[in-house]
């Protein structure tokens, strides 16, 4: 079904920001398509450029609000004229739950609206949609009993997992048994957006000056890790200083481990395996003149690891993209052993929620042991093609030890050739001391050295 057309807002709103109606509808489609099995990604991509960032603020609020929200609009409505309708109902629920009042922090990106703001903005998205018009009499009173009625119908939801942790309960349940002491911090800090980190491409500018010239344009940005900034404000990335001139690239605190981890040498035969979209592919290259190959099953995202690599400089003669699946040896390799292979395998992505919040809605408890079943399937097609005394990182940004240190654990018994070498393990996406944000996201990473 194609998404559902944008009505015009009201001639009283403001030029510089579109009218809520329109977002909510967006936000809803969006939503909508996430139910459908799509990424919020994909389904933001289609809103016009114009409304896209407010849509995206709301959007993805929602995401971190939809086991609420969803269980509240059941309690309100009893028979759903429809998933459209549903989602539209969600997105208006979870603005009513926002923030509201001067001292309440902002949800970033979005403006706090008052409530009869939001319950009049609703019905009006409701009212210039085909399908949605002949139920905005219920949308509008749904809304209502719920500023009305607010206290009774949480009461009622107050027990379910889905609406104390917004995340599926088979995924909390999981982490739970993982980490019967850090489960909560886990769960609570995937629901707070992560901020904007970078690292400085240290071979076109240091870390101060990346930081002096954010300071200019009133960007504060403070050091993490060996090259890394996170900024105070998250902006478009393309509008920042330096991006041009291939200074930085988005990255996690976390996933900025992976090359000095594997700590390529120059001259070496490197392999990053799962490459796209290519932030460890350039940090390998920042680190060590390399002859290297960056392979991916999706020829379209290998698309971006080139792209990324024209903006930082680091395109060579000596570094090849190659489209194909990592296990299947045949269809790529040369028989040539790498010194390095950096395996960061497809996996649930459950460590990256913060900034994907939708990935739990998306996922499904049998996909853990399917993602598993595929990651060694990989890691050890992978393993032939290190030469004697080469190395293989394992990455994941997953939380599930089934993706992690169980997989670590279960390689080494497989490969009585694998000594394993110090590694973090298990990072986890926890919020240190007074600071709402977790520092980085759930990573895990496994060294591996080939014995002779």
């Amino acid at each position: 079904m194609p998404p559902p057309s944008v009505p015009p807002g009201p001639a009283a709103a403001p030029s510089s920001r579109p009218a809520l109606s329109a977002v909510l509808l967006a936000a809803a489609g969006a939503l909508r398509a996430v139910g459908d099995g799509r990424s919020l990604t994909d389904a933001l991509a289609g809103v016009p450029p114009a409304l896209r960032p407010a849509a995206q603020a709301v959007s993805f609020h929602a995401m971190r609000q939809l086991g609420w929200a969803a269980a509240i609009g059941r309690g309100l409505v009893l028979r759903s004229p429809g998933p459209l309708f549903d989602a539209l109902l969600q997105a208006s629920l979870s603005l009513l739950r926002a923030p509201q009042g001067q001292d309440a922090p902002a949800v970033p990106g979005m403006p706090v609206y008052a409530p009869h703001t939001v319950v009049n903005q609703a019905v009006t998205a409701a009212a210039g949609q085909r399908g949605l018009a002949a139920y905005k009499g219920l949308l509008n009173a749904s809304l209502r009993r719920f500023l009305r009625e607010r206290a009774e119908l949480e009461a009622a939801v107050a027990g379910q997992p889905e609406v104390r942790w917004n995340h599926p309960a088979w995924w909390v349940d999981q982490l739970s048994a993982a980490y019967p002491d850090q489960w909560q911090a886990i769960l609570a800090a995937a629901n707070v957006p992560a901020p904007l980190t970078l690292r400085v491409n240290t071979r076109r500018a240091s870390r101060e000056q990346a930081r002096q010239a954010f300071q200019a344009a009133g960007i504060a940005a403070e050091p993490v890790g060996a090259a890394g900034l996170v900024l105070a404000e998250a902006r478009p990335v393309a509008q920042l200083p330096g991006f041009t001139e291939g200074w930085w690239s988005v990255q996690d605190a976390a996933a900025q481990l992976a090359a000095p981890l594997l700590a390529p040498r120059d001259g070496q035969r490197v392999l990053d395996a799962c490459a796209a979209p290519g932030g460890k592919t350039a940090h390998l290259l920042e680190l060590a003149d390399l002859d290297l190959l960056a392979l991916d099953a999706d020829a379209g995202r290998l698309q971006r690891v080139e792209q990324n690599l024209d903006r930082l400089g680091l395109r060579s003669d000596r570094v090849a993209l190659a489209a194909a699946d990592a296990a299947d040896l045949d269809a790529w390799w040369d028989g040539r052993p790498f010194d390095a292979v950096l395996a960061d395998v497809p996996c649930t992505a459950s460590g990256i929620v913060r900034r994907h919040p939708d990935i739990r809605w998306l996922r499904r408890a049998p996909d853990v042991a399917r993602t598993a079943a595929l990651q060694a399937r990989i890691a050890d097609a992978l393993w032939r093609t290190v030469a004697p005394g080469g190395r293989l990182l394992y990455v994941t940004c997953s939380v599930f030890p089934a993706e992690g240190a169980r997989q670590a654990e279960a390689f080494a018994r497989r490969h009585p050739d694998a000594q394993r070498l110090d590694a973090p393990g298990q990072l986890l996406p926890v919020a240190i001391g007074a600071t709402p944000q977790a520092q980085h996201d759930g990573f895990f990473y496994a060294l591996f050295a080939k014995q002779s």
